[in-house]
């Protein structure tokens, strides 16, 4: 017996295939200041090579994905970030 388009549902798991919602969590807990010299809270922005992690991933809006930019490129001047680095995290 054959199962029906209906039976199928139910056997497959219903999360498959469902994303959650990415969503800016400067603009969820209302954060309007980066700080440039918080430099513990920046590396959740970058990844082990030093490099910035783009919106996509992140989910940043683009107005806070720039802030968080400036602030990063502001902590490497003042050598509170590395440029570069082999494994940071």
């Amino acid at each position: 017996m054959a199962a029906s388009r209906e039976d199928v549902k139910f056997l497959s798991n219903p999360k498959i295939g469902l994303k959650h919602k990415k969503y800016c969590r400067f603009r969820k807990f209302g954060i309007k200041y980066i700080d440039y010299k918080d430099s513990d809270f920046l590396l959740q922005f970058i990844n082990e090579q030093g490099k910035l992690l783009p919106r996509r991933i992140t989910g940043n809006s683009l107005k806070y994905q720039r802030r968080v930019a400036t602030a990063v490129k502001r902590a490497r001047h003042l050598g509170m970030l590395p440029f570069i680095a082999d494994l940071m995290k």
